[in-house]
């Protein structure tokens, strides 16, 4: 696992998009496509608004979610509303090659076993991602692998289901399929992710973040989430 320390959150934004960039045109040279997994919350907007302008080969692009809350479509609560607005209207991904999670289908558990199909349709049996985007929440969450639920035990499924955390259920990637990308990219900014990211780095497993596969992460984290840190380190 690699830290790398920036001033501040644009830096943070700047460089991970320059990273995706990057890691998108070595995927479609290589493979010929590039199958890419998002995660929602507060901190990847700005990152995602750069992603647009950067020189991809956007037709190799393969667009999924790391997770999903169940919830109306539209609702500002929705990682797909942010992702639309900061990527999907901005860039030219060819429409059938963006993956929502289907949270609004009547019955969820087949809707979860219907995106682990689209998974293996686009990036083999079993699915393997190209890379995966991850944030870190202060409880030690990340994707929506969230402290105490029952979807941490999940071993045989890619997609898995939430209890209510925070007033939604969620669509996520589990343990299994995030564990298979070939690189982690981890976004982590402000100061009140300090404590968890130290736990992080040291590899604490009582943490959901904490059994990510680390031989492939790189952490971007700004001055404020690591303080103290020098510019670049590995872990």
């Amino acid at each position: 696992m690699r830290l790398e320390v920036l001033t501040d959150a644009g830096a943070v934004a700047r460089a991970a998009a320059a990273i995706i960039a990057r890691e998108a045109r070595a995927a479609a040279a290589a493979r010929g496509r590039f199958a890419l997994a998002v995660s929602g919350g507060h901190t990847p907007g700005a990152m995602l608004r750069l992603l647009a302008d950067e020189d991809l080969p956007w037709a190799a692009v393969h667009l999924f979610q790391v997770d999903e809350r169940v919830a109306p479509a539209g609702n500002p609560e929705r990682n797909l509303t942010q992702l639309t607005e900061c990527l999907l209207q901005r860039a030219p991904i060819p429409p059938a090659q963006i993956y929502p999670m289907p949270v609004d289908s009547p019955d969820l558990a087949v809707a979860a076993l219907e995106y682990a199909a689209t998974l293996r349709t686009i990036a083999g049996s079993p699915p393997v991602l190209d890379l995966v985007h991850l944030g870190l929440g202060p409880d030690g969450h990340t994707a929506s692998l969230v402290p105490g639920d029952a979807v941490l035990d999940t071993t045989e499924a890619d997609v898995g289901l939430t209890g209510s955390y925070q007033g939604r259920r969620r669509m996520t990637l589990t343990y299994p399929a995030l564990n298979r990308a070939r690189r982690v990219l981890w976004i982590v900014i402000g100061e009140e992710k300090a404590a968890v990211l130290g736990r992080l780095r040291a590899g604490d497993q009582t943490l959901p973040c904490g059994r990510i596969r680390r031989g492939n992460a790189l952490i971007l984290a700004d001055l404020a989430a690591a303080p103290g840190s020098p510019s670049a380190c590995a872990t």
